[in-house]
């Protein structure tokens, strides 16, 4: 791999992983049209770059809860079990299934029907399916404050769809924040435990392929597209922050909707 073909994976890769269209799949279909033929341990490596930016940018969140689940405060103990439930399904799914995904990990069309699944889940996020909305009186405003804590329900189905986002082209941000938004939970807890989850699953996924370690060729260009990564997918995570707090979160479903058919229909 040259170094200008690893910076261009690392754009893609800090890009697309914060911004709910699936970077897995836009790996696959850059590595396709750029005629590369390298292992998912490249892809690890990208992964671990965005793992980094998660590091710096929710740096004085994720001391807090440390400290707060040693201290033994409740709301950080729930926050952590939480999160080890919700990392089960996809334990389980890249345990089991592993050697059948990377059967179909390179193909264009799984990235393709990954597209339009993200696609339905990303449209369906500005709607909410609960009614169980905990309701409370602001004695300013007089409005009525819908968004529900987070709890053992709606963190257990973000890690069920986070399951799904093992498949290229099924975005891992787009799934699981957009289950936690259809059931009423508040944007920034949603965001939040959506980034949280990613650090097991990235853990997990490099201890299944570090024994791949040795594909690797060029370990320059490994280096700068991780470090291409991690400047791109900083300013990128900031970006789909301010973008899920205005609420148009949705807004790319129409994006990989087209994507999708547009893989489909020429690759």
């Amino acid at each position: 791999m040259e170094v200008l073909q690893a910076i261009i994976l690392g754009i893609i890769q800090g890009i697309t992983e914060w911004l709910p269209i699936s970077s897995s799949g836009h790996l696959v279909l850059a590595e396709h049209l750029l005629n590369l033929s390298q292992p998912i341990i490249f892809d690890i490596f990208l992964h671990l770059g965005s793992l980094i930016v998660i590091l710096i940018v929710f740096r004085k969140k994720i001391i807090d809860l440390i400290k707060g689940f040693f201290r033994w405060e409740k709301e950080k103990v729930d926050f952590v079990l939480y999160l080890v439930i919700a990392s089960i399904p996809i334990a389980l799914v890249g345990f089991f299934l592993n050697d059948f995904i990377k059967s179909i990990f390179n193909e264009p069309s799984t990235v393709g029907y990954g597209l339009l699944f993200t696609s339905v889940l990303l449209f369906l996020s500005q709607f909410q399916i609960t009614n169980k909305n905990k309701k409370t009186t602001n004695n300013e405003s007089n409005k009525v404050n819908k968004d529900n804590p987070l709890n053992f329900i709606n963190t257990a189905f973000m890690g069920i769809a986070q399951a799904f986002a093992i498949l290229p082209g099924v975005s891992r941000s787009g799934s699981t924040i957009s289950t936690g938004l259809m059931q009423s939970a508040k944007k920034e807890d949603v965001a939040f435990f959506s980034f949280m989850m990613f650090i097991p699953a990235i853990l997990g996924a490099s201890i299944l392929e570090i024994g791949n370690i040795t594909s690797i060729t060029d370990s320059g260009a490994l280096l700068v597209g991780t470090l291409t990564t991690i400047i791109v997918g900083y300013l990128s995570l900031r970006l789909l922050l301010n973008i899920i707090s205005r609420g148009k979160f949705h807004y790319f479903s129409y994006y990989c909707l087209v994507l999708g058919l547009v893989v489909l229909v020429f690759l």
